[in-house]
């Protein structure tokens, strides 16, 4: 089970364009399981499929897929439009350009462009422009183009690098799931470096593919994390493989055929750790059960490797500001 959770920050910022727009969403947040409890809690997390009904509830309630952060509103169902246009094109080079070019019609939208650097090729988002407090639509826009593209030629895009035009936010530790590679604030544009090779393979979709790809997106690009390349991602990976045996730093190490030292000097150097890794997995194993109700609490504990329920509860609340009982509560 490798479903990543989403940060209540994502919500609280989804939510946005709502407020500036008078969208009462009371009766949605209740409707999706999210209680207000959970939104004010900065540790707390959704799970992904609630993300994803969320943001498809607020396209149609505001009638903008640019969830009221854009000069002007993308109708819903342009970015389907956007799809069947470029679907066709026989390299990404063609379908890219094309879907940039779709979009370049519409007044007051995001302008994105793609430019070459030698051998590399940037994805340059102009957000100067934006209503965006929370930065959330300009992660939605560098993120949706990245799977999209990723997902028309059959295998991830390698990024390696990602740039933003403003400050590291609050949130800035959940940029590894987004885009996992280099990051660097503060620069003159928000954009997404990547290899040129990419844009010579063909297109692996058509009609057929694209039609089951609609029925969950782009909503769905946003709640799945970056499978990336980093050691971090690798070991997530590796861990959720069988998430009833928990095996330590050690014989994680021996399995990668490095010495924990190592192991341990490389997770540093990604801003991380074993035990932060398997904490974040079994919190997001322990949501998905709890959003659920198919497991008692008990054997949820017992899953994660806790020897009773009393030292799961504490380590819940450390990692959610939540207990077991009340996130299970708040979603039922």
């Amino acid at each position: 089970m490798r479903e990543r959770t989403i940060a209540s920050h994502f919500a609280r910022a989804v939510l946005g364009g709502a407020r500036r727009h008078g969208y009462d969403y009371s009766r949605l947040l209740q409707q999706l399981g999210i209680s207000p409890e959970l939104l004010d809690e900065p540790r707390a997390r959704i799970a992904p499929e609630q993300f994803t009904q969320l943001i498809k509830a607020l396209w149609l309630a505001l009638d903008d897929e640019y969830l009221g952060f854009g000069q002007a509103p993308s109708r819903p169902g342009s970015f389907a439009m956007m799809c069947h246009a470029v679907i066709h094109c026989r390299s990404l080079d063609k379908a890219l350009n094309r879907g940039l070019l779709f979009y370049s019609l519409f007044p007051g939208t995001p302008r994105l462009t793609l430019t070459h650097e030698d051998e590399w090729v940037r994805l340059s988002l102009d957000d100067s422009q934006l209503w965006d407090p929370d930065h959330f639509l300009t992660e939605a826009l560098l993120v949706i183009w990245h799977r999209f593209g990723s997902w028309l030629i059959g295998q991830r895009i390698r990024l390696e690098q990602a740039t933003f035009s403003y400050p590291r936010p609050e949130h800035g530790a959940e940029y590894d799931l987004l885009f996992s590679c280099p990051l660097e604030f503060s620069r003159p544009q928000s954009s997404l470096l990547f290899h040129s090779r990419y844009l010579s393979m063909p297109l692996l979709q058509d009609e057929r593919t694209l039609k089951h790809f609609l029925e969950y997106s782009p909503a769905n690009l946003l709640s799945r994390p970056d499978d990336g390349d980093s050691l971090s991602s690798r070991l997530r990976r590796l861990l959720s493989r069988d998430s009833s045996r928990w095996p330590d730093l050690e014989a994680v190490a021996a399995h990668l055929h490095i010495s924990p030292q190592t192991l341990r000097r490389h997770l540093r150097e990604e801003g991380s750790s074993f035990q932060e890794l398997k904490d974040q997995l079994r919190r997001d194993i322990a949501i998905y059960h709890l959003s659920r109700a198919d497991l008692s609490l008990q054997q949820i504990a017992e899953q994660l490797g806790f020897s009773e329920p009393s030292a799961f509860h504490r380590a819940f609340k450390k990692w959610t500001g939540l207990t077991p009982g009340a996130y299970r509560a708040q979603e039922h």
